[in-house]
């Protein structure tokens, strides 16, 4: 019988548009999915049927996600081989019951979305109470009783299988549904520079970048002058003619085109419709994972119901590895190919395809349900919310290549259950996979989002859980609230603790055999001693779960030395991507770069800014110049008697600013009350606001024409406007309060957020008259800021001697302000929203709200959970083929998925540059290995070791380098050659760094440029110098 939910009604969040987003919870995933879809998650029940690892899976992630409430269905009981996957059973749940077991632990993940069970039959009157069904693992003749339910009242479906190494998604949502963005990308904007008359008119814009737009999309225009009637004209279907045109509707009679104009991409809802599941078995549309394997989904199609077929007449999965079995589905498939409608009949059944399929069936993967279970879930967000393209309507998975290389084939006695909680991998892999997986010893950077994940499947599968293996995670974050929405291995009581000795508790709870050993050790040139040539040597692989590309490239260049293999990914809202580095075999991580972010000069952002993002920069820079870097110029002044004179020896204009600056920390502008702070602030409006303004519209007036006769104020150059201060205006008042009290904090004072006590002191101050300055000369461009860079020293030497000295501040210090964006009672991003927003006022750009202003001057990368738990669930499937030693570079993947979109590419790794000096072909993994210690017990001279290569290698060294460290050079003055030559390798490495080497310094890599026997330069692998 149905039950009440377990989950209290207190608990419940109001519903549709009333609902209150915790923006602290879901401030990453609001970037992805926005409010509005946000609002529509909140609004929805969900059914998740069937809990074995699939079910709890998809269900974590739903939970997560922030749907109105959950609801757990399963009528079996709990068995040992359920703990191949399902992370929220324990042994001492087998015999209980599936649902109720992993209830409590999937309540805790979001106390915004109640979890209640359901043990009974799926009878109509329950299903309809919810939005949304999913059906996991379930008979086919349930799904089509359910699906055509479902369809008929409006009810949106998913359902997903995994077997083995199979994965199958269906998704119906109704004949009528809502597609409100089918990407989830930003709409595109670009600035016109001309629009003929014509049919079509033809829009070119400027040529600064590449305008973006597909054919089909829809635009519209604003600020053109001269064509008045593009403004504000309903949306325009356009057609793409170029990357920097594109045609419009007939602007025959439209008035002519003068200039200026900004076209901006809007996004059109459409209507899609979607069969039933009865109706779409029998002519499916498939969405394509891998295009390598592009007739296997409609092989698979077939296989699928023939395995229906023989769980139906058997009652359980095909045996694992049994020939008998694989027989029998094959001529199942047979009988269903012979009777499938035109739309599914094949040339051929696949008979190999189907007899892997039956080999594998029983198997129970947790890599295989993170990858299906994240697609399902974000499935179920894009039936809640209408946003992202959803699957139309099948989509089939294999990872086939995870299976042994070659012809061995595994034998049915080495896949039978042992009653333990490894006999779903046993059944794919045999026992000999499992007994290499709990012998591993990994090392997991970062335990964040996919480091959670990775930890969970880890688990699951047994790496490092038998004798002799270990994780060891490292990671120096504390957990905030913004991680709770997708790091699922933390709680709300987390808060504030270690990310790394928390995720090591918790996934000793998944599996308690797992051996975790947890570091808050950042990895880096300056923990080499801890990290250290033992501790990599011990290793056999490393998982990366970084959030930046420096420490990713360090750990590459680690694993390339030491020869290490690693799992490389990634995530960014529902994109993500994994990469496998194998030694030998493939390129490493490093060997391939995005280009760098394009950078906004600092003409814009100082005079000319044109889009949001300019006056956030722009903005985020005031915060440090202001409240950070005079602060801590400030204090190296008072603490270091030699920063005045390096300070004097800086490039171009920067000992001007820091000199400036502390003249203004200390002397001028330094307050002695609130109210002096106030009274700071309030100025500082009027500078930034007004003056500054006002002194640039006297250089460039708006009616101002350039050389060539062109408005100076046009294309992307906005005329701005001085601002008058209101002291009734909130965002005027806003920016005062958040400037003073941060101008407090740098010195150590109490400040005040009482908005009528401010607003009487701002009423009672009179700002100086601001008076026009003549011959200031304002730069245009980049080149003419280089150029415009000389510095009187003579002012230099006079800012100098206004200083107060050191002695005469004797106990002061000032505090400088890191930005800190997740803290909303900080005034931080209140200063940002608020200075960013007021400049954008003088350039009329539109405003940006505070969640917008907090993604891009806080740098934020959105995140989803789904998508973490896809691309862990490749990463894993990529682990098994390392751990049994796959040698074939074919046999790995590399992958690039976007849930949105549904774009699935996967391909095979790249093989290492090769490279050639003589005969010797060598890779980035290849090396000189030279012995340091002499068999005489004495280190090699430098002398000794260039003869070594001229002797061994036929090579002249010309050039020797240890880092930055040049040891030798062809070049060198004679009195240093004869020095150095007879000197001890680790000697000269030790004088020339001044530095000792450490005692975990157990070899040196030297870096050499060679000429060969011709004296011909030659490129050559760099040399692993042993000193013991």
């Amino acid at each position: 019988m149905f039950k009440e939910p377990s989950g209290s009604a207190s608990g419940m969040p109001k519903k549709g548009s009333e609902t209150d987003i915790d923006e602290g919870l879901y401030s990453r995933q609001l970037y992805v999915l926005g409010h509005e879809a946000m609002k529509h998650l909140q609004a929805s029940s969900v059914l998740v049927s069937g809990l074995w690892g699939l079910g709890v899976e998809i269900a974590k992630n739903v939970i997560l996600d922030g749907v109105k409430a959950v609801t757990l269905h399963d009528e079996g009981t709990a068995q040992w081989a359920d703990l191949s996957s399902q992370f929220y059973l324990r042994e001492e749940d087998i015999g209980k019951s599936r649902a109720e077991a992993s209830q409590p632990h999937l309540a805790e993940l979001n106390h915004y979305v109640p979890v209640s069970t359901y043990t009974g039959a799926l009878v109509e009157d329950f299903l309809s109470g919810f939005q949304v069904v999913v059906l996991t693992n379930s008979p086919l003749e349930d799904q089509l009783k359910v699906g055509e339910f479902c369809h008929r009242h409006g009810i949106k479906l998913v359902v997903a299988d995994t077997r083995g190494l199979f994965g199958q998604l269906f998704c119906d949502f109704g004949e009528e549904m809502i597609l409100t963005d089918s990407n989830g990308e930003q709409p595109l904007t670009a600035m016109v520079s001309m629009v003929t008359k014509g049919n079509p008119g033809i829009v070119t814009c400027l040529d600064e970048s590449r305008h973006g737009f597909e054919s089909g999309d829809f635009v519209s225009f604003t600020e053109v002058q001269g064509m008045n009637e593009l403004n504000g004209i309903c949306p325009l279907e356009i057609k793409v003619l170029g990357p920097y045109t594109f045609s419009i509707c007939d602007s025959s009679n439209f008035s002519e085109y003068i200039r200026g104009g900004i076209v901006s991409q809007v996004k059109i809802a459409k209507k899609i419709s979607f069969k039933s599941l009865l109706n779409s078995l029998a002519g499916p549309d498939f969405v394509i994972t891998d295009f390598a394997k592009y007739s296997r989904s409609a092989q698979l199609h077939i296989g699928f119901q023939a395995l229906h077929q023989f769980c139906a007449q058997h009652g359980r999965s095909p045996r694992p590895h049994s020939e008998k079995d694989a027989a029998e589905l094959v001529t199942l498939a047979e009988a269903v190919k012979a009777q499938a409608p035109p739309a599914v009949q094949q040339d051929s059944l696949d008979e190999d395809l189907i007899r892997k399929l039956a080999y594998v069936a029983a198997g129970d993967l947790a890599p295989m349900n993170a990858f299906i279970g994240g697609l399902a879930a974000q499935e179920v967000m894009k039936a809640c919310s209408g946003k992202f393209m959803p699957v139309m309507q099948w989509l089939y998975f294999d990872a086939l290549e995870c299976l042994p290389e070659g012809q061995e084939a595994l034998s049915e006695d080495k896949c039978l259950p042992c009653q333990n909680r490894y006999d779903g991998q046993v059944a794919v892999f045999g026992s000999g996979l499992q007994e290499k997986l709990g012998k591993q010893r990994y090392f997991l950077v970062g335990a964040g989002a996919i480091g959670c994940e990775l930890l969970k499947n880890f688990a699951m599968i047994g790496l490092g859980c038998g004798d002799g293996g270990s994780i060891t995670v490292t990671d120096m974050d504390i957990i905030e609230k913004s991680n709770l929405n997708r790091q699922f291995l933390f709680r709300p009581w987390d808060v504030t603790k270690l990310k790394s000795d928390t995720t090591a508790a918790a996934v000793s709870q998944i599996n308690p055999h797992i051996r975790v050993i947890s570091h808050q050790i950042r990895v880096g040139p300056e923990t080499e001693h801890v990290y250290d040539d033992d501790f990599f040597q011990n290793l056999d692989g490393v998982a990366n779960a970084l959030d930046n590309v420096d420490a990713r490239m360090y750990m590459d260049r680690r694993c390339v030395y030491y020869r290490k293999p690693l799992l490389e990914s990634g995530t960014l809202g529902t994109k993500g991507n994994v990469q496998v580095v194998i030694p030998f075999l493939t390129e490493s991580y490093s060997s391939s770069q995005d280009p760098p972010e394009k950078s906004i000069p600092i003409c814009t952002l100082k005079n000319f800014p044109n889009a949001i993002e300019h006056t956030l920069q722009w903005a985020w820079d005031e915060f440090e110049g202001l409240f950070k870097q005079p602060a801590e110029n400030v204090n190296k002044y008072l603490t270091d008697a030699k920063f005045v004179e390096r300070t004097l020896c800086l490039a171009g204009t920067q000992a001007l600013q820091v000199l400036e600056g502390m003249q203004r920390s200390l002397v001028l502008q330094r307050p002695q009350s609130w109210a002096d702070c106030v009274t700071w602030a309030y100025y500082h409006w009027h500078t930034q606001y007004s003056s500054n303004i006002r002194q640039l519209l006297h250089n460039f007036p708006p009616n101002q024409l350039t050389g060539s006769g062109s408005p100076f104020w046009s294309g992307p150059k906005r005329c701005p406007h001085p601002l008058i201060f209101d002291v009734n205006n909130p965002l005027h008042l806003d920016y005062v309060i958040a400037a003073a009290n941060l101008f407090a904090q740098t010195y150590g004072m109490m400040g005040s957020q009482d908005r009528s006590a401010v607003t009487k002191l701002i009423q009672s101050m009179q700002v100086p008259e601001f008076t026009l300055k003549s011959g200031v000369r304002i730069q245009v461009s980049d080149q003419e800021l280089q150029t415009s860079s000389s510095i009187d020293d003579n002012r230099l030497q006079e800012l100098k001697a206004m200083l107060p000295t050191p002695e005469s501040l004797s106990g002061f210090k000032m505090y400088p302000i890191n930005f800190e964006k997740d803290d909303d009672t900080n005034f931080h991003m209140d200063f940002i929203v608020a200075a960013s927003n007021l400049r954008a006022e003088n350039y009329n750009i539109p405003l940006a709200d505070r969640h917008k202003s907090k993604l891009i001057a806080g740098k934020i990368i959105p995140a989803i959970a789904t998508t973490t738990a896809a691309v862990v669930g490749l990463v894993c499937l990529e682990l098994y083929k390392v751990v049994q030693g796959h040698q074939q570079l074919e046999s790995y993947k590399n992958s690039f998925i976007n849930l949105a979109l549904l774009f699935f590419c996967f391909s095979g790794p790249l093989a290492p540059p090769r490279h050639q000096f003589y005969n010797q072909e060598w890779t980035l993994w290849d090396r000189f290995e030279a012995q340091g210690l002499q068999p005489n017990g004495k280190e090699m001279t430098l002398k000794q070791f260039l003869d070594h290569f001229k002797s061994e290698h036929k090579l002249e060294i010309t050039m020797l380098s240890q880092g930055v460290s040049m040891l030798y050079s062809f070049f060198m003055p004679p009195s240093k050659l004869k020095e150095r030559m007879n000197q001890s390798m680790t000697e000269i490495v030790s004088r020339v760094s001044k530095r000792n080497l450490g005692h975990h310094v157990q070899a040196l890599v030297l870096e050499l440029r060679c000429n060969d026997e011709d004296g011909e330069y030659v490129e050559v692998p760099y040399v692993r110098y042993t000193i013991h």
